[in-house]
């Protein structure tokens, strides 16, 4: 008897990671075998990359022997690995193949790898995070592209436990990977300017996030000059989110990527009833909707953060009012609105 999914990707299984990637997977995983029974869920643990290939390859035709759905959410590098490997397994075992993509990259990823594209058009179902991205794919010439958001196994904060900020000092925060190209830096100088604009302590920052391996020596030169208002706060587990946000009076997510999709941190945030403050990717109004749920401020030089975060200090009344909408927002990255659309699909 066939089991009803397989899935692929960077479980790491008993380690410690934070990324977003190995986050969505996790999530994903323990949603599914909630849904279908623990014991209907098969898993395939990517980590070790081409160190584990030869147990990843028979790993994958395992799954494929056993199960009758696989689903794929592997990193770009990965992609070139398991779409090509899935596509030539499934010539003997005919199942249905999955890819739930993780970010706002794939896009750009097929246009310069057309066996990828030509591969993943055969693919059942392709699940993205944002309408931006499917319309992109759809322009392309696939047929078999879905929207299924990003979500978190955690529950939204009662609209009665939320934290209302009005004096000084605003407690603000990072929650990402912590590297230059999400903006850490931007953060640490806005937060500096204000404070030393007014000369006192406006604003506080908290950063959270595992601090990425090439940046770890930058990163420890930047924390010698941290005053006592800026810290490090080190990694938060998934599950405790909500109760760590939900003091902050924003969320700050000055990325440079522009091909972010749905960051889970956000979802985190809407959560918790905390606006982002967030610079603006190509699917940002998709989750950070502006005056409403947050600030999406351009990625252009024309405005700084330091200016954004200004008026929003100055502004407390419209930030806080924003709270309750972002409880309301966070209802549709919810498991529930994310099955609806997957389940179906696996049957």
């Amino acid at each position: 008897m066939l089991k009803k999914v397989g899935i692929i990707g960077h479980f790491a299984h008993g380690r410690d990671f934070f990324d977003g990637q190995t986050i969505k997977i996790r999530t994903l995983t323990q949603a599914l075998q909630n849904e279908l029974g623990k014991a209907e869920v098969c898993t395939l643990d990517t980590y070790g990359g081409l160190k584990n290939i030869v147990k990843i390859v028979c790993g994958t035709f395992k799954l494929l022997a056993k199960c009758k759905n696989i689903i794929m959410l592997p990193a770009n590098n990965g992609l070139k690995v398991f779409v090509p490997l899935l596509s030539f397994g499934n010539l003997l075992f005919k199942r249905k193949l999955h890819y739930s993509v993780i970010g706002g990259w794939l896009p750009e990823f097929v246009k310069e790898h057309k066996l990828i594209k030509k591969l993943l058009e055969k693919f059942d179902c392709i699940y993205v995070e944002t309408n931006a991205m499917k319309m992109a794919l759809e322009y392309m010439g696939f047929s078999n592209v879905h929207i299924v958001p990003n979500f978190k196994n955690i529950d939204i904060l009662p609209e009665d436990e939320l934290v209302y900020n009005h004096s000084k000092p605003f407690k603000l925060c990072t929650f990402s990977r912590v590297m230059k190209e999400k903006g850490i830096e931007d953060a640490i100088d806005a937060v500096k300017a204000i404070n030393m604009q007014a000369g006192e302590v406006v604003c506080e920052l908290d950063i959270y996030g595992k601090i990425d391996s090439d940046y770890e020596n930058c990163f420890a030169k930047l924390q010698t000059d941290f005053p006592e208002y800026i810290r490090y706060c080190g990694c938060i587990d998934a599950n405790n989110s909500v109760n760590v946000l939900k003091n902050y009076y924003a969320l700050l997510f000055p990325t440079h990527f522009k091909t972010e999709g749905i960051p889970g941190t956000i979802v985190d945030a809407l959560c918790a009833g905390v606006p982002t403050i967030a610079r603006e990717w190509n699917s940002a109004l998709e989750i950070v909707i502006h005056g409403q749920t947050g600030i999406v401020y351009s990625s252009d030089k024309s405005v700084s953060l330091t200016t954004v975060l200004k008026w929003a200090l100055d502004n407390r009344d419209a930030v806080n009012n924003m709270k309750v909408n972002c409880l309301c927002l966070a209802e549709s990255f919810s498991k529930q609105v994310a099955l609806k659309t997957l389940l179906p699909k696996l049957a």
